[in-house]
């Protein structure tokens, strides 16, 4: 992207976004700028195959990295299509849409099959994590008002569900010192108000109707539908592998015996905890119920990006 970068402003002579938004780029040369900042945005989303970064930076990262980097960093792909690919390439946009469509349906079944199969309560989240930003650019590049405004509402959601689901992970984390799912069990017993919150934002992250992640993934779908039938249908796909991951990982942290062999002083959340959590339900609920306190603002804009892509 940086030699992108520098290319524009050798045949330009300025990187003013304003400038730039008003000149022209021969096809071939929006096909070859378009290829290199995708391949850039494409790894921040992630996108398979250069999303096995992330997995292991959220095993790395502190609670506190690792809420930033799913509620904020990760937003950073979506923002660089919306903002730079689609008004300075739009040929290249549609050009290039059917293989964009096909490394977002492969990311979804592969990530969302890849989360079923782990054991570390970290890489699970963040699995779904790349399942639910790519089902973010189906949206985008279904290239009509309903779809991107269903991106966006869902990145918003995800930022809210996924931070939170992070921070689940931490508070256990913090007392028990292991992610390994094995070693805990039948919590429900001893830490009711952790279990609460754990269910409600996993029902969230299936998409359950009341939340934000059902409006947006909803509209995601709606749009992607009128562009292309059958990778909407993969897409779909989606919500049924996230249903089997989702709550199997809840199932086996909350029901079932104690494993007292492992850990035998339990905790519940106190009250520093529960305040943290509670703008992150109250967030996702109000999404859920009032959609257009967030969709009314981008209408506007979507429809200006809509008109400048029809170039």
């Amino acid at each position: 992207m940086l030699l992108s970068i520098l290319y524009v402003y050798y045949q330009i002579g300025t990187t003013d976004f304003e400038i730039l938004s008003t000149v022209s780029f021969t096809l071939k040369e929006q096909k070859l700028l378009w290829l290199s900042f995708f391949a850039s945005f494409a790894t921040k989303v992630p996108m398979v195959p250069v999303h096995i970064w992330l997995p292991e930076a959220h095993v790395e990262a502190p609670t506190a990295g690792s809420v930033i980097l799913a509620g904020i960093l990760l937003k950073l792909g979506t923002y660089g299509f919306v903002r730079f690919l689609f008004p300075f390439f739009p040929e290249a946009c549609y050009y290039f849409s059917p293989l964009v469509y096909s490394i977002a349906a492969v990311s979804i079944i592969y990530t969302s099959l890849t989360a079923i199969r782990q054991t570390d309560f970290k890489k699970i989240i963040a699995y779904t994590s790349v399942a639910h930003m790519n089902l973010v650019i189906l949206g985008l590049f279904s290239f009509n008002v309903i779809g991107i405004e269903g991106a966006l509402l869902q990145s918003l959601s995800h930022g809210f569900v996924a931070s939170a689901l992070f921070a689940i992970i931490g508070v256990v984390y913090d007392r028990y010192h292991t992610r390994t799912v094995k070693y805990y069990g039948g919590l429900v017993h001893i830490m009711p108000i952790y279990i609460i919150i754990f269910l409600f934002f996993t029902m969230s992250n299936i998409g359950l109707p009341g939340t934000g992640s059902f409006v947006g993934e909803f509209l995601i779908l709606v749009g992607s539908f009128q562009t292309n039938i059958f990778i909407t249908f993969i897409g779909a796909t989606s919500m049924i592998l996230g249903g089997c991951y989702s709550l199997w990982l809840f199932n086996r942290i909350a029901y079932g015996n104690l494993k007292t062999q492992y850990i035998t002083k339990f905790i519940d959340l106190n009250k520093r905890e529960v305040y943290i959590f509670l703008p992150l339900i109250l967030g996702t609920i109000l999404m859920g119920l009032y959609p257009n306190i967030f969709l009314d603002p981008i209408h506007l804009s979507v429809n200006l990006l809509l008109q400048w892509m029809q170039f």
